[in-house]
């Protein structure tokens, strides 16, 4: 679910740092045969006066014949509050019609633009297969099934991974192919056509229903999305382990947030008009990815960074440190550092000035505009219920928008173009058979 998650408050990132680091390890990686491992979790996170989320999962295990393990994912999250619409915040109070054309909402003097009605519920199930294909050969398959109101993915998967020199060194390589479908409650706008607000002027609400019908495009969206990684993995001596990968994606279909409009601004940076975004039908990204892990002699350092380039002109850079402390009652603790930065777009545009010719793009979320982020994280993990493993993670995220130079209407400096999101995680996490 790409798009959703870009399109209500980038928690791909957020979501997918817990995510990612509970999946990505075993759930017990002494599960005895016929036996089932699992995790469960809960995350809450907030932006304040945005976007609230709740999300819960369960990660089950089972080992089959000494190699084999089968893995169910389940996960349920609900989304809540208010998200950014693209239009730039005025002087005077801004009436903006819902994306599914039920209804309005106004903005106050010097607010971002958000829509405040905000709802969503994702169900997401996920199986793998993985086995040994001789004493140093090994697969996993997979697939993964996503369903929202307005929003369904499927994904299928795979990856054979080889060592070499008595398992100092093994290589990789995986492919994923998705299938994703869009379909936004009023229908996809109209590529830059106006929003239609009735402030009067239609006789009855069915001309008004007419009106915005005709800025809508028949039928859903879709979006195809093959991707491929290639790594390796160097045990380099008994402390040290290093790993780099390489990814190539490619997608192609309806791209653009059909929720997403710009405002249209004068020489006096008032609005004249709100248009809604297009972006291009395809993207292909190109990501570099290098981890280090050390063992000291109480402590595990992990330091990664990740490099991603696009031909949207998006260029990132994503460091991440976090310094794991054991303790001898059976706890840890683990402070987390991560700063991302990108650059913006080649077609982002904070905002369109009137009577100018329009782009082929533009967009103006600041999702694809430049910006710096950072996270500060804690981990804290510890025995209940018998010695069952647990954890806690608390992080503080903070998004930081920057002009990226698109910025002609000298009066529009003294408007909040780019305001700064703070967000609060807290996971927690329960290991158990």
């Amino acid at each position: 679910m790409q798009l959703k998650k870009r399109r209500k408050f980038s928690i791909a990132d957020k979501l997918a740092v817990a995510a990612t680091a509970l999946v990505g390890s075993s759930v017990n990686a002494e599960a005895e045969e016929d036996e089932w491992s699992f995790v469960g979790s809960i995350l809450v996170y907030d932006e304040p006066d945005r976007v609230k989320a709740v999300e819960a999962l369960l990660l089950a295990e089972k080992n089959y014949d000494e190699t084999a393990k089968l893995t169910y994912k389940v996960v349920l999250d609900t989304l809540t509050g208010a998200s950014a619409n693209g239009a730039i915040a005025q002087n005077q109070i801004q009436t903006f019609t819902r994306p599914s054309g039920n209804g309005q909402y106004t903005i106050a003097p010097r607010e971002t633009p958000l829509d405040d009605t905000f709802r969503d519920t994702r169900a997401q199930l996920n199986l793998s297969w993985s086995d040994v294909l001789g004493e140093d050969d090994r697969y996993t398959v997979g697939t993964n099934l996503s369903r929202e109101y307005d929003y369904h993915s499927i994904t299928v998967s795979g990856e054979y991974a080889k060592d070499f020199d008595r398992k100092n060194t093994t290589l990789s390589v995986g492919a994923s192919f998705a299938f994703d479908s869009v379909l936004p409650e009023g229908g996809r706008p109209l590529a830059f056509s106006s929003m239609v607000i009735n402030q009067g002027q239609f006789a009855n609400d069915a001309a008004f229903r007419n009106a915005f019908n005709a800025t809508r495009i028949d039928g859903d969206g879709s979006i195809d999305t093959a991707e491929l990684l290639l790594g390796w993995t160097q045990i380099v001596n008994r402390r040290t382990i290093v790993q780099f990968n390489y990814s190539f994606a490619d997608m192609s279909g309806y791209l653009t947030d059909p929720f997403k409009v710009l405002s249209v601004v004068n020489n006096n940076a008032i609005s004249q008009d709100y248009v809604y975004e297009n972006r291009p039908d395809s993207r292909t990204q190109h990501t570099l990815f290098g981890l280090v892990k050390h063992h000291l002699e109480e402590s595990v350092l992990d330091f990664s960074y990740r490099f991603l380039t696009d031909d949207w002109e998006i260029d990132s850079h994503t460091l991440d440190f976090r310094w794991h402390f054991f303790s001898r009652d059976n706890t840890f603790w683990e402070p987390h550092i991560r700063f991302y930065q990108q650059s913006a777009a080649d077609f982002y545009r904070p905002y369109l000035v009137e009577n100018e010719a329009l782009p082929e793009y533009a967009s103006a979320d600041y999702r694809v505009g430049e910006m710096t982020a950072w996270t500060l994280g804690l981990k804290y993990g510890f025995t209940i219920n018998g010695g069952k493993r647990s954890e806690v993670r608390v992080e503080y995220y903070k998004q930081m928008p920057e002009a990226s130079g698109a910025e002609v209407v000298a009066a529009a400096e003294s408007l909040d173009l780019y305001p700064e999101v703070d967000a609060m995680t807290v996971l927690f996490t329960y290991f158990f058979q």
